[in-house]
Parts: C-alpha cells; structure tokens; sequence
C-alpha cells in the first residue's frame, strides 16, 4: 500500500490511499510524520491534484476510492477527517479509528449508503470522538467499542424536515425520528448510557420492532452503567418480541445475543428450526445445548 500526503500542522495530511484492498490500513505514520488528517475527498472517486507518494517509488497506482472502498481502519493519530472524505463510497461498510478524532468537516458520509459500524478502539466510558461521527450520519447506524468485546450501542435513522409556507416563503424545521434524540446522549466525550437508556421508552413509541431489538440486545450485551431499571425494560421487550429478537441474531450469525436469548429463558424451538433453515449449525447447537447438572456431592448421610 501506498499513499499520496502533504505536510499539516502537527504531523502529515493523507490525500489518497492507494493498494489492491478495499479494506485500506491507514499507516500510523508517513516519512517519518505521525498522520493527523485525512485530507479532503481522499477516499472519493475524483481527480486529485498534488501530494508526494510514500513510500518513494511505490508500484501501487490503484487508488482506494468509490465504490471499491468496503472497510477503512485509521491510525490513533488522527485527529481530523476534512469534507468530504468519504463522499460517494456507496460499499462503505465501516470505518475503525482511535479515540481521538477532534474535527470533522461537512459531507463527510455523503451517499455512503452501505456504512453500518463505526469501531472505536476504546472502552464503553471512555471520551470518543462518536458524536461527531454520529452527527455526520442520520442513517442507521451501530457504535462497537474494541476494548470491550461485544459492546455495542445502535442509533436508528431520523430525518431532518423543511416545509415551505408559500405565501409568506418561511420554512418550519422539523425532525421525525428518536435517532436524533439519541445521538444527543453524551456528557462531554464520552455516551451517557443513562440518557440513551431513558430515550428507549420512548423509541418504542415509532420505532419498529426489529430496531428495538437491536437496541435492547446491544445494551444487554454491553451493560456498562446499566441500571435495574433499564435492564428490566429491555428484558421485558425482548420477551414480548421473541421472534425479531430470534430472527436478528439468525441473520447476523449472531451468537453472543443467541446465548442472551437463552439465558433469557425465551422458547426456543421455532429459533433452532429457524437456525436450520438457514444452515447454521453453530446457532442450533446454542439453542439446544441443555445446561450442565452440577456434580452430585456426597456425604456419609448417603451411605
């Protein structure tokens, strides 16, 4: 891999990435200067002028742009992704990067329809850069932290409205949707689960089952500062909707929330012939697993 870069303040700006993989490692650092910003436009397929290649000489001329783009893991260093860096990566599936993003430009994700994750290698409580990045995506979209395996938060879709009055040409703003309410849900850097918590009542309301579920499930899976109030609601949805909770973990092979599910005490026979049908056996052998006896302990009162 090799990439076009410029120099920035603190370090150097990476222009454009260029490999054989859509699934492009950032390097940490280019001749010798930590990366600290992901320039404009550099994973969107249009020219580009200027940059110096490193490393020199490089035979990687395919540039990592449009539509080839699925994955794209970033350095802890950087700490600015400029306009539009992303715009028209319709395969983007997810983006990986450290704790310390500081500044986004406009139309970062503009058009990435496909983008699902963003991975965070840091800890549920740990100050992020997420808001930022949820703000630059109205989408659904999920929050994995690395350092905590199995720690995810889901954000559902919301829409932003403008409604014309005609005759006096005033528009009235208006937004649908709880996705929006929760991505407000931070203190300082860092989520507060207390707040997405308490937004879940109330998604419930508009929000279709199947985003419910992967809310609940999430928050079960990572219940960090989660309180007995809030892990009784998510309980309590998750057993009313036993079969969208079944039929998320199924499609998405997932089987840290199959074994939450089982634990959950949730019937599970029509979930295995579900797990057939799709020809995973590693969800029918969680589904049917009986649980272990304890070892019978005996004593001189049995003899």
């Amino acid at each position: 891999m090799a990439v076009l870069w410029e120099l920035c303040e603190g370090g150097a700006r990476v222009l454009r990435v260029l490999g054989d993989s859509p699934c492009p490692d950032v390097p940490a650092a280019v001749a010798g200067r930590p990366v600290t910003e992901i320039g404009p436009y550099c994973f969107a397929d249009r020219p580009l002028q200027g940059g110096t290649l490193w490393p020199e000489g490089s035979a990687d001329t395919h540039p990592v742009t449009g539509n080839f783009v699925e994955e794209v893991t970033l350095p802890d260093s950087v700490r600015v992704l400029h306009s539009a860096a992303f715009y028209n990566c319709r395969r983007l599936r997810r983006v990986e990067l450290g704790p310390g993003l500081e500044s986004l430009g406009s139309d970062l994700f503009t058009n990435c329809r496909a983008l699902e994750t963003f991975a965070l290698r840091a800890a549920p409580g740990d100050d992020t850069g997420l808001k930022k990045l949820l703000g630059a995506v109205s989408a659904d979209v999920s929050a994995v932290f690395l350092n905590a395996p199995g720690a995810r938060l889901f954000y559902p879709e919301y829409m932003e409205l403008l409604d014309e009055n005609t005759p006096a040409h005033i528009f009235n703003h208006s937004i649908e949707g709880e996705g929006y309410r929760m991505r407000q849900c931070f203190a300082g850097g860092s989520v507060d689960y207390a707040a997405y918590d308490a937004a879940f009542a109330q998604a419930c309301v508009g929000e279709p089952e199947e985003k419910m579920v992967r809310m609940a499930l999430g928050r079960l899976l990572c219940p960090f500062a989660l309180r007995d109030d809030a892990r009784t609601d998510y309980e309590f949805y998750l057993t009313a909707h036993t079969g969208a909770a079944f039929a998320l973990a199924i499609a998405g092979r997932w089987e840290e929330a199959l074994r939450l599910l089982v634990r959950l005490g949730l019937p599970v026979r029509e979930a295995a012939a579900r797990c057939a049908r799709a020809g995973w056996s590693a969800g029918s052998a969680i589904l049917l697993a009986r649980p272990k006896r304890a070892a019978k302990r005996y004593d001189f009162d049995d003899l």
